[in-house]
């Protein structure tokens, strides 16, 4: 298995993705309100894309995929379509965004709880993102893969929720999915060690029933075969000469991981 040891000038590069499509999120935050549509929501993280960063919506057009980001609804545990449909006050949504600028990739998503939210959906989408954090927190050269798992697994488990095993992270750089892959699950120290220069993403999918997936008949949407909740947060890492960087943090996120 090759994996690619980023160079000083890809590494910041990167950043320049990873800050791209932090700022998307950031950007359509105040968007995310009962009665907007996918769609609405797409269109405008299309035209901030292309027109204000002046860099390409990589999931557009990728593998056939229709749009620019990926909209995943309540039970949609990943690869949601943007369409018609109108968010409505109780809904959960993820929102995943990949800028790709100088042919380098920024890869994030990030859960809105749509008006107000169950005490169960607010506890889902809480838990999955202190899952990120804990994975993102196992990074640093000499620890395994396997560590970020277990860490993601452990604190799932502790609040009865499952983690979802058919869909994990990625190794990221001029190529969109690379190698490694990052799982969400697994046992401490094993796997590949990571070194300085690696950059990959941590995006747990976390779910209140069971972990098991299906997808739809658009070939893209993956939910839940129970239809419990899902949700799911990502961050691209770069593993550096201490510990890690999120290449893709956000505003309100300084100085919280």
């Amino acid at each position: 298995m090759a994996i690619h040891i980023h160079t000083p000038d890809e590494i910041e590069k990167m950043r320049i993705a990873g800050r791209l499509a932090a700022e998307v999120l950031d950007m359509i935050t105040p968007f995310v309100v009962p009665g907007v549509t996918t769609e609405e929501l797409d269109t405008r993280c299309y035209e901030y894309i292309t027109q204000v960063q002046n860099a390409i919506p990589a999931c557009l057009g990728y593998r056939g995929y229709p749009k620019t980001i990926c909209t995943s609804i309540n039970h949609q545990v990943c690869h949601g379509i943007p369409g018609p449909k109108k968010l409505k006050s109780g809904d959960i949504v993820n929102l995943d965004v990949t800028v790709k600028k100088d042919d380098f990739h920024g890869d994030s998503s990030k859960m809105f709880i749509v008006g107000k939210g169950s005490i169960l959906s607010e506890r889902l989408v809480r838990v999955t993102q202190e899952c990120m954090y804990l994975g993102i927190k196992a990074v640093h050269p000499g620890a395994h893969l396997g560590d970020i798992g277990a860490a993601i697994q452990k604190h799932a488990h502790q609040h009865h929720f499952s983690v979802v095993e058919d869909f994990c992270g990625h190794g990221i750089g001029r190529v969109f999915h690379d190698e490694p892959q990052v799982m969400h699950l697994g046992k401490a120290g094993t796997g590949i060690e990571l070194l300085p220069g690696m950059i990959f993403t941590i995006e747990p999918m976390i779910n209140v029933g069971k972990p098991e997936t299906k997808t739809l008949a658009d070939h893209w949407t993956a939910v839940t075969r129970d239809h419990s909740l899902s949700a799911q947060w990502e961050h691209t890492i770069l593993v550096t000469e201490t510990g890690y960087e999120v290449l893709t943090l956000r505003s309100e996120e300084q100085g919280s991981i």
